[in-house]
């Protein structure tokens, strides 16, 4: 999508919905499995991916193409909502509510249940390292962005993402013999 996303981008920017829908549909997933991860609980992933692209709309005149994909300056977007989310609500992540995604197609076999009992221990785990260092495994490995665009998105250098990383990954294993 990067060779259109520019011109999609240019679209969007001169107040076109159609342009900035398009843009929507190929970033909403990766978005809302980030802000999902982030908060746990599916109605806050909902009405806070749907003020991230809101927010995105409404600034897109802003966004300034410098050598990061867009997804970088959503991600930017997504990280500061959700810190806004925990500072007003003053709401603390539950471990034990298994997002909705997880189990929406699920039905009663053994490997349903392990599913949603491996994603739940992997939240568990991922909630205990620090909102960095969750934002680069969440960025990294689940949503597969390189070093450079999560460097743009969190507003840190590539090497300072790769030693959060390392670090992340030490704490995980640290955290799963425990």
């Amino acid at each position: 999508m990067r060779e259109d996303e520019q011109k999609l981008i240019q679209k969007a920017q001169g107040g076109n919905r159609e342009a900035f829908g398009v843009l929507y549909d190929h970033y909403l997933p990766q978005i809302y499995r980030f802000v999902l991860l982030k908060v746990g609980l599916r109605e806050d992933a909902e009405d806070l991916t749907h003020r991230v692209f809101l927010s995105a709309w409404e600034h897109i005149r802003r966004y300034e193409h410098r050598g990061f994909p867009f997804s970088s300056w959503l991600y930017r977007i997504a990280g500061n909502a959700v810190i806004d989310h925990y500072r007003t609500t003053r709401h603390h992540q539950n471990i034990d509510a298994v997002p909705e995604e997880m189990l929406a197609e699920a039905d009663t076999t053994s490997e349903t249940v392990d599913t949603a009992l491996s994603a739940h221990r992997v939240r568990a785990v991922l909630l205990k390292l620090e909102p960095d260092q969750q934002s680069v495994l969440i960025m990294r490995f689940i949503n597969d962005l390189s070093n450079k665009e999560i460097a743009e998105a969190l507003g840190k250098t590539e090497g300072a993402v790769r030693v959060i990383q390392h670090r992340a990954l030490k704490q995980l294993k640290k955290l799963a013999d425990v």
